[in-house]
């Protein structure tokens, strides 16, 4: 039986063919048929380049219905789906081609100008623009080089082991690690959060997430497609617009700064609410006070659950059943977790220790990282997340912190070792420490706490930092302020005490 995850999506797309896949918010509709046949000519075109086996595809285009055609069209013709962050610079892009060596590379017709020249330099062959449709015409060199190619095209057999897609998560080392996810791994999860979350034959799904991470991609698009459920697709979060969207929506799903700035839209009411069903929270934990807010102004209870790059959704609160604020709820079907303590024995109820997980939706390792895949995974089979938590007696997990130093900024992972090497860089500093604190909208706000060589004084200043890091890295990773200090505070082992500095400039 072929296992590739676009043959799963299609055996459950809707029989009527000509329904409505994707509406955009400016009302443009492609149907199911055209979603099919699109995606089978980009398919087609990809075939038609003789990729090795295994061979990337890496994108970094802006949101679209056409990049969700060029999603299908890569899980189509076998080969792996390398999503980037479209914030990310030309310095950050480059060491991502040169880890991952795709054969293709698509990005968006105004970025053509630089990364083609990084491409060439990583052995990058195929090189691609790609925009959504402007006025019913196609932007970009892969529509273009896809229309004269069939609009039918055999899905590629797949085992379930085999690679569908790359996912770039950073270290606290600074080195970003490619995740590894199977064709089973995705579909494992799909198919259990369409049971788990209870989607129903007429569901509607405002999708306002970005498509290059985990949570916009691979749970809020896939489980639409695995539901065959129609799919509102705004180009970025807009409060206001979402707020105009809800009326024709039954599921939306967003990180918890999405929910904040919800209440803080005067529109927003239990009557824009009147026909949703379901509203999830995820990749950044959510604040009690935001829950409770968001109850009594919608009357909807925001289920939260909790995931990450390298397995997918591993628990989430229940859709029948009590939804706890501050609690990711319970483990999903089939995933096992588990609390150790610093021995790697087993925690006991409320007691602390570092979240282990193994089930079918658990990545196959990092790219070309064997070592690091071997350290992270225990003699048994389970992945240390790097999270840290607790099992209440109800079987509810509350996680409490992470092992590692992630800040977790407007859903994004931010990863402190690799701001810290672009600040210390910068004439006059001479070291650097990464730190988040709580910020009412991003949950974490960024924040960098600088000290300066001797002599450099008011050269180097707060605007300064922040102007040089904005050319350098993406705007989600710029501090939101920079504090100047004498000395780093230091334990006897000589390391930072980040804890002293959250609680410093919280």
């Amino acid at each position: 039986m072929n296992a590739n995850l676009y043959d799963i999506f299609a055996a459950r797309f809707p029989q009527d063919r000509t329904a409505c896949c994707i509406e955009t918010g400016c009302g443009r509709r492609y149907s199911w048929d055209e979603m099919d046949r699109a995606s089978a000519r980009i398919a087609s075109l990809l075939a038609s380049l003789d990729l090795p086996h295994g061979a990337r595809v890496a994108v970094q285009v802006d949101k679209s219905p056409e990049a969700v055609m060029l999603y299908l069209a890569t899980l189509r013709a076998g080969l792996v789906y390398l999503p980037l962050n479209t914030a990310y610079r030309a310095a950050e892009i480059e060491y991502f081609l040169n880890d991952a060596q795709p054969s293709v590379v698509v990005c968006s017709p105004a970025n053509a100008d630089w990364v083609q020249p990084l491409a060439d330099s990583a052995g990058t062959r195929h090189v691609y623009t790609l925009d959504e449709l402007c006025g019913g015409v196609n932007r970009g060199t892969l529509l273009d080089q896809a229309a004269s190619h069939a609009d039918r095209f055999d899905t590629v057999q797949r085992q379930a082991d085999d690679l569908a897609a790359i996912l770039y998560t950073s270290g606290t080392t600074g080195r970003s690690k490619g995740a590894m996810l199977s064709h089973g791994n995705l579909s494992s999860n799909a198919l259990v959060l369409r049971d788990y979350w209870q989607w129903q034959p007429d569901d509607v799904l405002l999708h306002a997430l970005p498509l290059f991470h985990i949570h916009g991609l691979f749970v809020a698009c896939n489980g639409a497609l695995i539901n065959g459920s129609k799919m509102i697709f705004l180009s970025r979060f807009d409060s206001a617009e979402v707020v105009r969207q809800l009326p024709q929506a039954t599921v939306f799903m967003g990180v918890p700064t999405y929910y904040t700035r919800l209440l803080d839209e005067p529109g927003f009411d239990r009557a824009a609410c009147a026909r949703m069903r379901l509203f999830i929270s995820g990749s950044a934990p959510l604040l009690p006070a935001t829950f409770t807010a968001f109850r009594e102004r919608s009357g909807h209870t925001i289920l939260e659950r909790y995931g990450m790059s390298e397995t997918a959704m591993l628990t989430s609160n229940p859709y029948d059943g009590m939804r706890l604020p501050g609690s990711v709820g319970k483990p999903l079907p089939g995933v096992a977790i588990r609390t150790a303590n610093a021995e790697g024995h087993a925690c006991a109820v409320d007691e602390i220790g570092g979240i282990e997980v193994r089930g079918p939706n658990v990545f196959k390792g990092y790219w070309r990282m064997p070592e690091k895949t071997a350290e992270e995974f225990t003699a048994d089979g389970y992945f240390r997340t790097g999270d840290v938590g607790r099992f209440d007696a109800n079987g509810y997990l509350w996680i409490v912190g992470r092992s590692k130093d992630l800040i977790i900024s407007g859903g994004y992972n931010v990863y402190p070792k690799e701001v810290e090497a672009v600040i210390d860089d910068v004439d006059g500093v001479l070291e650097s420490a990464v730190i988040g604190v709580p910020h009412a909208d991003f949950g974490e706000a960024v924040v960098a706490v600088v000290v300066l060589e001797p002599g450099a004084g008011a050269a180097v200043g707060e605007a300064g930092i922040i102007a040089g890091l904005k050319e350098k890295i993406a705007n989600f990773k710029v501090p939101k302020r920079v504090h100047f200090v004498d000395e780093l505070p230091r334990n006897t082992m000589g390391k930072v005490q980040k804890n002293v500095l959250r609680s410093r400039f919280a």
